[in-house]
């Protein structure tokens, strides 16, 4: 699932650099990178797998768990997400969230609070908010990805999460990889 990522958001960056600089709205920009994924997803056999955008789980769906070593409540959506629409076992491959890093540090925490859960096990520390049903396709993705956008800076920083934990950062030019790319284009 890394490699499917780290192709598409380079794609992304190649194609759409300028379009990150301008200040685009986040949803327009989620669409570009979820166009990508879905054709690097072809490109390795994923056929049957879609990159959601702005996915909600049943409106208000919400699970708790243990973050932090205290129960909380987590809102399950997000941004992008690959799966395989509940069709197969192996649903819940990526998770991804987008923000700008102007954005409020509480907005950002959220998401990736929401990216921890979602990338959780299922097990019987995931459970709906009532208390009475299975949280159902929210848990178990194979990655979390939480991208942070800093447009008048030229910077990204990407967070990755498995199995309920970040398992790595790294940072970045947002137009290096674009001029890059307009370098060697004839």
């Amino acid at each position: 699932m890394n490699d499917i990522f780290d192709r598409s958001f380079e794609e992304f960056l190649s194609r759409d650099w300028s379009l990150v600089l301008s200040g685009t709205e986040e949803r327009n920009l989620c669409g570009r990178l979820a166009a990508c994924i879905e054709k690097m997803k072809d490109e390795v056999g994923l056929y049957d797998y879609w990159a959601d955008t702005d996915y909600r789980y049943m409106k208000g769906r919400r699970v708790k768990t243990i973050l932090y070593g205290e129960e909380r409540v987590v809102e399950i959506g997000c941004d992008i997400i690959l799966h395989s629409r509940g069709f197969f076992d192996r649903d819940n491959l990526i998770a991804i969230e987008m923000k700008s890093l102007l954005r409020p540090e509480q907005a950002r925490e959220l998401s990736r609070e929401r990216l921890m859960t979602m990338t959780m096990v299922p097990n019987e520390e995931v459970r709906s908010a009532d208390d009475l049903t299975l949280p159902e396709h929210v848990c178990g993705y194979e990655l979390g990805v939480f991208i942070e956008l800093e447009a008048s800076r030229d910077q990204y920083r990407i967070e990755k999460f498995k199995e309920g934990q970040s398992i790595s950062v790294s940072y970045g030019e947002l137009s290096g990889i674009g001029r890059a790319f307009l370098k060697l284009t004839p």
